[in-house]
């Protein structure tokens, strides 16, 4: 559909003649009568009666109008914001696993947007809904987290779906807990020392094409009686905090979390897991200045929180 011609019907049914419009257009009269008809072979309708009265709308005619009308100021609209030179909205968008480290970073970021209008989105979810949100939701970027055991796995995956990736960070889970916990005072903490303990554990752990009992089984430690699973990080802060029974694995938390929530983090020996965390984005997209920003803050606060535990 030529966007003119529907400028010319709608020009010819508010004057109600070719004559007119050709007048108030600068066009020539039978310019105007072709393009009504093209438009009109194109929609399948007749949009007027011609009569020697002039142009009259048909029912289909005056709902078309209606319609080319709004589209016709939507135009309008868009072309006075950019030539009007008003600000472009600054966008930004990323789907993230639940970690201090990025959380931190991204608090960072925010603080870098400046006073142009802004629209920033940032979801914590798990790897798969971090890749289908940079394939289909339209977020511009992302970062999984997997066990080093299934690095080919994933890279392999996400170059059959023409996803571009960077390490972020490699690390171990360290255990947070409460002050109050009898954890707390070991100086050495063992996989059999948390069996009478409570695990407060992510609910969405998930690597596509496996089945979920595999992945859980080889994330968790199979010792544990007692779990409660939680999708939302400030209420697993909040029972860490308000029950000494409990524990959590997690990426090496902040003093400023740690102090609070009144939690301790400690190291476990027999821990040998390496976790990766990596950077996702589709292949051909272009890093925008706000991206090269939060990818710096994410560096910086990798290098603080990563490199003490």
């Amino acid at each position: 559909m030529n966007i003119l011609h529907m400028k010319y019907a709608v020009e010819v049914a508010r004057l109600g003649s070719l004559n007119k419009a050709a007048e108030t257009l600068l066009i020539a009269q039978p310019n105007i009568s072709r393009s009504i008809k093209e438009l009109e072979a194109d929609l399948g309708i007749s949009i007027f009666n011609r009569s020697a009265k002039g142009m009259e709308l048909t029912p289909e005619g005056e709902e078309f109008i209606n319609y080319a009308k709004s589209i016709l100021r939507q135009i309008d609209e868009v072309e006075h914001h950019y030539k009007s030179g008003s600000p472009r909205k600054q966008k930004f968008s990323i789907s993230v696993p639940r970690a201090c480290y990025i959380s931190d970073a991204f608090a960072k970021f925010s603080q870098c947007i400046g006073s142009d209008p802004a629209e920033i989105f940032y979801k914590e979810t798990n790897s798969q809904r971090t890749i289908n949100n940079v394939l289909d939701k339209d977020y511009k970027l992302g970062i999984i987290r997997y066990a080093e055991s299934y690095d080919r796995f994933f890279k392999s995956m996400l170059e059959e779906k023409g996803l571009s990736y960077e390490m972020v960070a490699e690390f171990s889970y360290v255990l947070l807990m409460s002050k109050e916990s009898p954890l707390a005072e070991k100086d050495e903490i063992t996989f059999d020392d948390l069996t009478p303990y409570i695990e407060i554990a992510h609910a969405d752990p998930y690597v596509p094409s496996l089945p979920l009992s595999k992945v859980v089984k080889e994330e968790l430690p199979d010792n544990m009686d007692r779990r409660i699973f939680i999708f939302e990080r400030a209420s697993q802060f909040d029972i860490l905090s308000e029950n000494p029974e409990t524990f959590m694995w997690v990426s090496p938390a902040s003093e400023t979390i740690l102090n609070r929530y009144g939690l301790v983090q400690k190291g476990c020996v027999d821990n040998k897991r390496i976790y990766k965390d990596v950077l996702i984005y589709k292949e051909g997209y272009k890093l925008s200045a706000l991206d090269k920003q939060f990818i710096t803050e994410l560096c910086e606060a990798k290098r603080k929180f990563l490199t003490r535990i």
